[in-house]
């Protein structure tokens, strides 16, 4: 196994202090996850707070081994500026693609629930208060109310950052052999993140009622493919332009 980079094993660490501080300082949550824009919740600094945050410790644990495994190999190569250059536009480029995931599923509930009468504050304001009116329901399907609370519910996580980085080593590394835990059979990297890909825009689908109704895993997939699409189109320039021989110390 490669040996930690220091520009990784920094990002862990500060990753380790978030999450601390999280379960010990309650009120950290909040204040420092992605909310919607439309959200009272929201600041301006959560866009790169959040990526910082985990809602777990499993949650944590794959995404530090992940970033340990993958951001090394590539840090190696690339030095530490670059390095961070590619991370936090990663993950920059994830939140854009939820936040405007989010935008249009909340506004495709949010407008009928106007024109029948509410106002777009006291329907926020009763959801973040975990209550809804039942009246809601006559004027939007169940799907729809689902898209509209999930859209305000909070994002955390180095995830989308972490798919950037995971497209860059298959970029630099496309034979390079992984293999998932609950599958152990080695898989090169060209298939296997491809694969992964398709897999989180299936289920992102899914929990948009691409296919008739809506089932929520609690994830945002479409942070990871937003991460993804930042980190291909970066590798692609890098790599036309022979960008990527250069190194940022």
């Amino acid at each position: 196994m490669m040996r930690i980079t220091e520009t990784v094993k920094q990002l862990i660490i500060i990753n380790i202090i978030f999450f601390v501080a999280s379960l010990l300082v309650k009120p950290a949550f909040q204040y420092l996850a992605l909310y919607f824009p439309e959200s009272p919740l929201f600041m301006p600094w959560q866009i790169v707070t959040h990526m910082f945050m985990h809602g777990g410790l499993m949650h944590i644990l794959f995404n530090m081994f992940g970033l340990y495994m993958f951001g090394s190999a590539l840090e190696h190569f690339w030095g530490a500026k670059k390095f961070l250059f590619f991370y936090f536009s990663c993950g920059l480029g994830a939140a854009a693609l939820h936040l405007g995931v989010n935008y249009i599923q909340f506004n495709d509930a949010i407008q009928p629930l106007i024109d029948n009468g509410f106002t777009k504050q006291s329907v926020i304001d009763t959801i973040l208060s975990d209550r809804y009116d039942t009246r809601w329901l006559e004027y939007i399907s169940e799907s729809k109310f689902d898209g509209l609370v999930s859209s305000l519910a909070p994002v955390v996580g180095a995830s989308g950052a972490l798919y950037g980085i995971i497209v860059a080593f298959a970029f630099m590394f496309p034979n390079a052999e992984l293999m998932l835990l609950f599958i152990p059979v080695p898989i090169k990297a060209k298939y296997f993140v491809p694969g992964l890909l398709a897999i989180d825009l299936f289920l992102g689908l899914r929990g948009q009622a691409i296919f008739g109704s809506r089932w929520d895993d609690g994830v945002a997939h479409f942070a990871h493919l937003g991460g993804a699409l930042i980190g291909f189109l970066m590798m692609w320039y890098w790599k036309k332009n022979q960008f990527n021989n250069n190194r940022w110390d």
